[in-house]
């Protein structure tokens, strides 16, 4: 039992993740209005999400424009997550984009970029008034809940699952070119066995990561691929690790193809960081994280995030190495009927 105490720990860290994943809410936010186009004194909906419109004892809506704010006049509310509200704006403004932030003690200050849009704007500045007084208020609602981001909305719970595969891909590959590098050193045939086990290991993760991916995508970005250089280079990752099979396959003196096939297995690392960890970061990217984009840790990866997602990748890594063991026992059986029938 002593001996298997990481595994139970795996089950409990994977069972954990699947739960809290899907049961724990996402925090109040504000969605995009179809109408972005705004008038002054026309009435507007505002459409929360989790928020608590009619229980909160005050509401304040405010569009920022620039270091100004313009406050609403909440004509009605309809619901906790809907709210009918009027803005008193000036002819010009010095942007035509406008920000909206709601406030309220319940939901703290929600913040949705380019919410509405005004089509006349100048830069003189000192043509506007000064907009009304507001509350920020910077606290939210003290529930244990994942971040509110309206482009990923409620796939962020994906983040427990697509990110903790790649992670656990990285060690298993890396463990796979350290028994190759072992093998080169010292040719036992027990290395090329660890290294081939865990290259197969590793490649079920990658397949599971680019499914997990293709999918966020779908729902992000509106398609099942995109040209975008991390997705690009991992599904290149992906087709050379096959390469490695296959030529594991091609060649029929062991010797041979365990030589062959650890050298071969070492480039590919080689390839896989520079595809998937340097690239990337110099490249145009859609990717969090990537090309300039901020990356989950930078705005969003709050205390409720990471008390499910750093048990997750810790669990994912588990099931890895468990999974590799595994298959290892398997294989030294297989290697042992080959050997002992030649």
């Amino acid at each position: 039992m002593r001996q298997s105490w990481w595994k139970v720990l795996c089950v409990l860290l994977l069972f954990y993740t699947l739960f809290a994943s899907y049961l724990i809410p996402l925090h109040s936010g504000l969605l995009p209005n179809e109408n972005n186009q705004l008038e002054s004194n026309e009435v507007v909906e505002i459409i929360g999400y989790n928020t608590h419109f009619t229980e909160a004892s005050q509401n304040q809506a405010f569009l920022g424009c620039g270091p100004t704010r313009f406050c609403a006049e909440i004509v009605s509310i309809d619901s906790d997550t809907r709210m009918n509200v009027r803005f008193d704006l000036p002819d010009t403004l010095h942007k035509k984009s406008l920000n909206l932030f709601v406030n309220n003690e319940k939901d703290g200050t929600m913040f949705l970029q380019g919410a509405f849009f005004k089509n006349s704007a100048v830069v003189d500045t000192s043509r506007i008034q000064r907009g009304c007084e507001v509350d920020v208020k910077t606290e939210k609602s003290s529930a244990f809940a994942f971040p509110f981001q309206p482009t990923i909305f409620e796939t962020i719970r994906n983040l427990m699952f697509h990110v903790p595969m790649w992670f656990t891909m990285f060690l298993i590959m890396l463990i796979s070119v350290i028994h190759s590098v072992r093998y080169l050193a010292n040719p036992i045939r027990e290395y090329d066995l660890r290294a081939e086990t865990s290259a197969r290991v590793g490649l079920l993760f990658a397949i599971l990561g680019l499914v997990t991916g293709s999918i966020w995508a779908r729902f992000t970005w509106g398609a099942w691929w995109v040209s975008d250089p991390q997705l690009n280079g991992a599904f290149v990752t992906f087709l050379i690790y096959v390469g490695y099979l296959v030529l594991r396959s091609g060649i029929a003196d062991d010797m041979k193809r365990a030589r062959v096939s650890a050298v071969f297995n070492i480039f590919a690392y080689v390839i896989l960081f520079i595809l998937l960890m340097i690239l990337p970061k110099f490249t145009e990217s859609l990717h969090p994280g990537k090309g300039g984009n901020p990356g989950f840790n930078t705005y969003d990866l709050n205390s409720s995030l990471r008390a499910v997602f750093y048990p997750a990748v810790l669990g994912w890594i588990l099931l890895g190495v468990w999974i590799y063991k595994i298959q290892l026992r398997r294989n030294r059986l297989r290697s042992k009927l080959y050997y002992n029938e030649k």
